[in-house]
């Protein structure tokens, strides 16, 4: 499929009337025309419908031929417009854009997308729910519990849904959570039995009686989901006893696992007769049932007001454009029935609706006699509320509603049960229809009295989402309310902060900045809402924008005034053994981790705690080939990170964002400030393009001209015969098979781990070798035959993998080994190289071993775990003195909280060092203690430093 690209620049008009999503049935090839490349974009993809009118300036024109182009906004690259055919799209709901956002393989996310029945079982996975969990491809699933569903990042328009499951039985200690995510603890269970998985990860565990949907997929234009015959906030009655009770809707839909049954409805009853908390088997359906006055009944019970429902069209949760005209799946919900007028009739006519919204033998529905508001234009809804007790601030349990004791002559509020819907306005405009219960809407009674001009207690606070007066605020529901916030406070006689609100459209029920009696502040008529604090959150049409310039600009000596660190100016050499442990551990210690810092955090805990091996980058004065910002730089990381680690044991994420700020002047680099980085590109950065730090590796290729690098990653394919490599091990099998050496020794050392991406593990352990012995893989250096100990004058790669000679070593031999080893015969063929020596080679006596080993020893493993990165540092000769380090390992408040590091000892790493690498092939990875199971399942770089040339460089 082919596509042509709009623009590579964020949407300028964010203000979508609909929340539209589509998923690209096929790969899409578009020209991107700022880079004039081809840019894929593959099948199972989702972008968001932009409208014409907010992209007119920058749409190209149609090519001949092509029809009914629509404008998408790629999730997964939010930059990108792109311009693509209807006939290559399907629609999808916003929920299960959410839920197949958090697949991050497109491939697996369309799979899932076409396996109608999973998905939608995905809806039903709630806190609470049975699971079984795939952790790994190709293995068992173990059984779970979530205890949290929801986005790990909430800084996108939409966000992907993950579960965190609680592994149970067999899959305890299979984890790698407690139920912590990037420092935020978002559920609690004991340490490595939680995870964080998408729904294709997931297996809901259903009752054995549950009528369970095959796992059939059908025809894309077919998959259709028809609402339910009853709108909500429609009035019905019900026979009860000998008489007839009413109520208004709030709920109609098939119950989870009993679709067979048809549809079931929740009643919100005007008498307080209910025995209904809104939950199905643990599932919570309706948010706003109450015990006392909801009832849950089967529609053959229950009789409309009137007769015939209005004819609207059905909401698809996959619908194609284009498709409209097809009749309903044969997988979709039972068709409805509903009564006739005559409420002893028991017979029910069905509701057929089309995908264009026609029903049979519709009328224009008949007027509810409804008691909860009056739309008459010349009175004020707010007037005719329900009263309740003014205990409604006080906190209880979920969904119990407050009781209702009230009285005429008192001013009174309540939170009305209706659906949020647009409907004209006096103006002609659109407006709001009266508010709904799921916003928490506490509108004051508006009577003769008074206004009183000065509100009574004003709070200065704000929520667990930054909240705070002039903040562009959203309250959830369907369609959401946008505005800004005016005021922030408790009214006498509540107990609940609430928040005043300056809407974008009017809305009947609101007044003009008054509440109560009580002017609070002042905006127009029918446009002032007050709801609970906590229901507010952050704009999500600017989700994309805001959050990102907010902790950026938070991070400062203002914001983080409890957590400033020192600057120290005298050089400071790390404080080892005890002396360093003392500095070092507890909470609040280590750096502090701020807003995706973790990869930077980590790496600089890594280089500097305990190690001066590349304390010269710290020390080199500035040259007139380097950049401005060159001082800056080294400074920085000398006196405000660097040395007040090493004396105090603490940096404050202030430091670290002027680190960040810096990066990110470089041509090269973008989104140091606030997106997630690997150690890698920091490095590179860093060290090449600032402060110009000579490479600490020369590597050359046989033959080939010595290249330059700063670390070495290792690339090699999975041997399926070793159970636990060495680092030893993983770097002579690459070296040995890309033919490569080091032309120089480095003074340090840094191997990254053979990785398919940051997820994707080539050995599921791996033991990081204490001390590595380069001797082999340098270049001009004397080296031992592997038979005699003599000195060795020939290499032979082709025998590295023989078995019978020094299995797993690289061989070398002298002239006289080397003649009798290659006289074998399945050795014949084998083509050995001349070993390189230096020129003035001394008169030494080889033969009695005294060729000098060249060695390495390990200072620091860095290691990642679902995206987020820690560190394991060595602060001692002993074998057990490691510490751990985690710049995000507990939380302080909210969104706009802080991050508390820790440093930890972990002298258990030091028993399972010693062990054999065949010991610990055997060694069942949920049986490794503490932390020291992150060490050898999750290492990403092992940095080495050698003990005679640390200031060298």
């Amino acid at each position: 499929m082919n596509s042509g690209l709009w623009s590579q620049e964020k949407v300028t008009s964010p203000y979508l009337e609909e929340r539209i999503f589509y998923l690209l049935l096929q790969e899409c090839s578009v020209s991107d025309k700022q880079t004039q490349k081809i840019i894929k974009v593959p099948k199972g993809s989702i972008g968001q419908y932009v409208q014409d009118r907010s992209l007119s300036h920058a749409r190209i024109p149609l090519s001949k031929g092509k029809k009914n182009h629509i404008g998408l906004k790629i999730l997964e690259q939010p930059h990108a417009v792109l311009f693509v055919d209807e006939k290559d799209v399907v629609e999808i709901s916003e929920k299960f854009t959410e839920l197949l956002l958090a697949i991050t393989n497109c491939e697996e996310r369309f799979s899932l997308f076409k396996n109608r029945s999973r998905l939608s079982k995905g809806l039903q996975i709630d806190v609470g729910c049975p699971v079984k969990v795939q952790l790994r491809s190709g293995e068992e699933k173990f059984p779970g519990v979530v205890r949290f569903r929801g986005p790990l990042l909430t800084e996108r328009t939409v966000s992907g849904i993950f579960f965190g499951v609680e592994l149970l039985e067999e899959g305890r200690g299979q984890g790698f959570t407690d139920g912590i995510y990037q420092g935020k603890q978002l559920f609690r269970c004991d340490e490595d039995c939680g995870v964080f998985v998408a729904l294709d990860k997931l297996e809901l565990i259903e009752d054995d009686d549950s009528t369970l949907e095959s796992d059939y997929a059908g025809p894309i234009d077919m998959m259709q989901v028809e609402l339910p015959p009853l709108e909500i906030n429609s009035r019905v009655s019900l026979k009860v006893g000998e008489g007839i009770e009413s109520g208004t809707v709030i709920f109609c839909d098939v119950l989870p696992g009993k679709e067979n049954l048809g549809y079931f409805v929740g009643v919100d009853m005007d008498n307080p007769i209910g025995n209904w908390d809104g939950r199905f088997n643990g599932i919570q359906l309706c948010s706003f049932a109450s015990v006392e006055s909801t009832l849950l009944l089967h529609i053959n019970d229950i009789i409309p007001d009137s007769v015939t429902q209005e004819r609207r069209p059905p909401k698809l949760a996959f619908m194609p454009r284009g498709g409209g005209d097809k009749a309903l799946s044969s997988h979709s919900k039972p068709k409805a029935t509903g009564s006739t007028s005559d409420p002893g009739n028991r017979s029910r006519s069905e509701l057929f609706y089309t995908l264009n919204g026609g029903s049979v033998d519709s009328q224009p529905q008949i007027k509810s006699k409804n008691t909860w508001y009056s739309d008459e234009v010349a009175e004020d809804p707010a007037k005719s509320l329900t009263d309740i007790s003014s205990d409604f601030g006080h906190s209880s349990p979920p969904l119990q509603p407050p009781s209702i004791n009230s009285s005429a002559n008192e001013n009174r509020f309540h939170s009305l049960p209706f659906s949020l819907t647009k409907m004209p306005n006096t103006n002609g405009g659109i407006g709001h229809s009266p508010l709904s219960l799921s916003v928490q809407s506490v509108i004051g009674e508006l009577n003769n009295s008074p206004v009183q001009e000065s509100p009574p207690l004003t709070v200065p606070s704000s929520n667990s989402h930054g909240l705070e007066v002039g903040s562009l605020a959203e309250v959830k529901d369907n369609p959401p309310f946008f505005g800004v916030i005016r005021w922030i406070g408790q009214p006498p006689g509540l107990n609940e902060v609430l928040a005043g609100l300056e809407l974008e459209d009017e809305c009947a029920g609101c007044t003009d900045g008054t509440f109560r009696g009580t002017r609070y502040f002042t905006c127009a008529l029918k446009k002032a809402l007050f709801v609970k604090l906590k229901c507010c959150r952050p704009d999500s049409r600017f989700a994309s924008l805001q959050p990102v310039s907010n902790q950026i600009e938070r991070c400062n000596s203002l914001a983080f005034g409890g957590y400033l660190s020192e600057v120290v100016e005298e050089n400071t050499p790390p404080k080892m053994e005890k002396e360093g442990l003392e500095v070092m551990i507890g909470k609040k210690k280590g750096i502090q981790g701020h807003y995706n810092s973790c990869y930077l955090d980590s790496t600089l805990f890594c280089l500097f705690s305990f190690s001066s091996v590349l304390d010269t980058v710290l020390l080199r004065p500035k040259e007139k080939n380097d950049v401005e910002y060159y001082s800056e730089t080294q400074e920085l990381l000398r006196t405000e990170i660097v040395n007040p680690l090493r004396i105090y044991g603490y940096v404050c994420a202030t430091k670290i964002m002027k680190l960040r700020k810096i990066l990110e002047k470089v041509e090269a680099a973008s989104g140091f400030t606030s997106e997630e980085k690997d150690p890698e590109e920091f490095l590179n950065i860093l060290f090449h393009h600032i402060l110009r730090v000579e490479p600490l590796l020369k590597i050359r290729s046989a033959g080939q001209k010595v290249q330059d690098c700063y670390f070495y990653q290792i690339f090699m394919e999975k041997n399926e015969k070793v159970g636990v490599p060495t680092i030893q091990q993983l770097l002579e099998w690459s070296f040995i098979n890309s033919n490569l050496k080091f032309a120089e020794a480095p003074s340090c050392l840094i191997i990254q781990m053979p990785r398919f991406g940051k997820d994707f593990k080539l050995f599921k352990k791996i033991f990081p070798s204490l001390e590595l012995n380069i001797t082999d893989l340098l270049e001009d250096t004397p080296r031992q035959c592997r038979i005699c100990g003599g000195l060795a004058m020939y290499e032979c790669r082709e025998c590295y993998d023989d078995s019978d000679i020094s299995a797993g070593k690289i061989k070398q031999f002298c002239k006289t080994c080397n003649t009798q080893v290659h006289l074998h015969p399945k050795r014949l063929s084998h083509k050995y190289n001349p070993v390189s020596l230096p020129k003035d080679l001394p008169d030494w006596d080889w033969r009695h071993g005294c060729i000098p080993c060249q060695k390495m020893e390990l200072f620091a493993v860095l290691c990642i775990e679902t995206s987020h990165y820690v560190a394991f540092v060595k602060y001692g000769r002993d074998d057990s003195a490691w510490l751990f380090f985690d710049s995000m390992a507990d939380r302080d408040g909210g969104q706009n909280g802080f991050n508390i590091p820790q440093v930890t000892p972990c002298p258990e790493v030091g028993e399972y060092l010693k062990m054999s690498v065949e010991e610990l092939h055997s060694l069942d990875s949920r049986r490794i203690q503490g932390c020291a199971r992150r060490l050898l399942c999750d290492a990403y770089m092992c940095m080495y430093q050698s003990p005679t040339m640390s200031l060298y460089k």
